[in-house]
């Protein structure tokens, strides 16, 4: 039975091989491509196709300055303002909550994890451990430095993001040098207290 079947593949497969050669003659004497193709007109490709891949350069609409009353706007309604406005490359630095002990290998998790979440919201920004309390921090448009600093400012483990010479922080919170001095303090005078305490047993 297999024997048969196998002999009547081979007589089927010799019968249609001298077929589709005589096919394949007849389409090669019917269709014809000249090389002269002046005439073709390709409208296939739209521009969006052509322009996909390309990095997209900023239009002038968007270099137009803001219509804006800065007499009747604040400070840091401007300093927003202008960082809307701001194309190219951004870099910075977050400084973390102080008090808390960092290990590098902590500060480098952090910064890792701060990237990968960034890049899945579709914002190109590395961060990279400086020491155990400052992360810096690198973005190749700087127009999306607003986004950035409301994510920072939601982390809990950040406590100023200053990008270029501006830094913020949460409506509330003190300068960062307001901050240190005043943990300087409290630490000198936990060492007085521990020096009187010294005395008092001596005594």
């Amino acid at each position: 039975m297999e024997s048969r079947f196998t002999t009547l593949l081979c007589v089927s497969l010799l019968l249609i091989l001298p077929l589709m050669g005589v096919f394949m003659r007849l389409a090669e004497g019917k269709i014809h491509i000249s090389d002269d193709l002046d005439d073709v007109i390709d409208d296939e490709e739209d521009d969006d196709w052509k322009e996909w891949g390309k990095k997209k350069t900023p239009s002038d609409d968007e270099f137009d300055p803001p219509k804006l009353d800065f007499d009747t706007m604040s400070l840091s309604q401007i300093q927003e303002e202008m960082m809307r406005k701001q194309f190219g490359p951004a870099f910075g630095f977050v400084k973390l909550r102080l008090g808390s002990r960092r290990t590098p290998d902590m500060v480098s998790e952090i910064a890792m994890q701060w990237t990968k979440v960034l890049k899945t919201g579709a914002l190109d920004v590395k961060f990279m451990g400086v020491d155990v309390n400052t992360v810096m921090f690198t973005m190749q448009r700087g127009q999306d430095t607003i986004e950035l600093k409301e994510y920072i400012l939601n982390q809990p483990e950040a406590y100023e993001i200053k990008i270029g010479d501006q830094a913020f922080r949460r409506p509330g919170d003190p300068p960062l040098d307001d901050l240190i001095e005043k943990l300087r303090r409290e630490e000198n005078k936990d060492d007085e207290d521990d020096d009187a305490g010294k005395s008092k047993d001596e005594l």
